[in-house]
């Protein structure tokens, strides 16, 4: 049998096969954009010979794409390949953040996360299907539009999924080390909303009340509230349209994160305290989504873990295993009690700002990690 780690993977190649990627932004709150994003995904994967179907959106986001591969036994429950396709970046952050490569670095929007890393996991089980590899289990892709808001409309899908199978990979970027991820501290997402009185901020501003300045009181309020085992920070702000009117309605959203369960319902308590109608400015909170802890050390992670290490020494490194914040879908199916390995995508740096970037190095590491995991679970 041919050796997955010593498969024909070619940098240059990979870098040419992401750019049409990269350049197709896709930004969550797209659904056109992130649905032209399922168009080239839905191509790619037709071009290998899987059986893809196209999962209509909804809540006014953009469709998931879900492949079967070739295998005798396709269709079984084995190994679940999970990546999200939406980003952070807005259409047009191209002109600030072009797709290029300097040296030993590349550059892109939403390369880092997690699209290089969705691609390396694909670049493998084309390089297995063309060397005639049978992998001792079936896999299946699923790809959703979703994941940078906190998942509201795939999560019910992405469980369904994950139950059956026996193993999932989640190609998120690794962690700085390289290491994997085999555990997730909790997060909630919180919509806040001050109500005033709307007034002419020239000519009767003593008959308004702020809106706007009420929020901004408990910016401090909220992000003080934060420790070493529960985060706060207030990330969104909405509010006026006219300068010369006093805002009557102010708008702002919440994340917070939580090194457990426990310390994130307590997170929640002190949010929700914050609900007053009392005085001349109403406060309502309201939850948003969550995702829950994955508690780390689980067997079946565990073992998935030193399958990993295993392959990486081979290739001439150390894989790591870690819990860590910063929530994916690994959440999901981690908390769920199902086998999941995390953060095993490309390395890079910046995921989420104008410097998002990859070390070019990583393509081919990561795509015969990849190899080796399709190779040796369930083996």
């Amino acid at each position: 049998m041919t050796n997955p780690l010593e498969l024909p993977f070619d940098t240059d190649e990979m870098i040419d096969g992401l750019r049409p990627w990269i350049e197709t932004e896709s930004p969550t709150f797209d659904a056109g954009a992130v649905n032209r994003m399922m168009d080239l995904v839905q191509h790619d994967l037709a071009a290998l010979g899987a059986r893809v179907e196209r999962i209509p959106g909804r809540m006014g986001f953009g469709d998931s794409v879900r492949a079967t591969m070739p295998h005798p036994r396709a269709g079984e429950g084995g190994i679940l390949l999970l990546g999200h396709m939406d980003t952070v970046h807005p259409v047009g952050t191209l002109q600030k953040l072009p797709f290029r490569r300097e040296g030993g670095i590349c550059y892109g929007p939403g390369l880092m996360d997690m699209k290089g890393g969705n691609y390396v996991f694909l670049d493998a089980l084309r390089k297995l299907l063309a060397a005639g590899v049978e992998t001792p289990l079936p896999v299946t892709v699923l790809f959703t539009p979703d994941e940078e808001v906190g998942t509201p409309s795939t999560r019910a899908l992405i469980e369904a999924e994950a139950k059956r199978h026996k193993y999932i990979l989640v190609p998120e970027p690794a962690c700085p080390d390289g290491g994997a991820v085999i555990g997730r501290y909790a997060i909630a997402r919180f919509d806040l909303q001050t109500r005033g009185k709307p007034s002419h901020a020239g000519w009767a501003l003593k008959d308004g009340v702020s809106a706007i300045a009420e929020m901004a009181k408990h910016v401090a309020v909220i992000e003080g509230m934060t420790s070493d085992d529960c985060t706060f920070s207030l990330g969104v702000f909405n509010a006026g349209q006219w300068v010369n009117c006093v805002s009557s309605v102010c708008d702002a959203e919440v994340l917070s994160m939580a090194t457990t369960q426990e310390q994130l319902d307590a997170g929640i308590a002190k949010m929700m305290a914050l609900n007053s109608d009392q005085g001349n400015v109403v406060m309502e909170v309201t939850r948003g989504v969550t995702r829950p802890v994955w508690e780390p050390d689980q067997p079946g992670t565990m073992a998935m873990l030193g399958v990993a290490q295993e392959i990486s020494r081979e290739l001439g490194f150390e894989m790591t295993g870690q819990s860590a914040g910063g929530g994916s879908d690994g959440n999901f199916t981690g908390y769920l009690g199902l086998p999941t390995l995390d953060s095993i995508g490309v390395r890079g740096q910046g995921l989420h700002t104008l410097n998002e970037h990859i070390e070019v190095d990583s393509l081919v590491e990561r795509a015969k990690l990849a190899a080796g995991l399709y190779c040796r679970l369930g083996a």
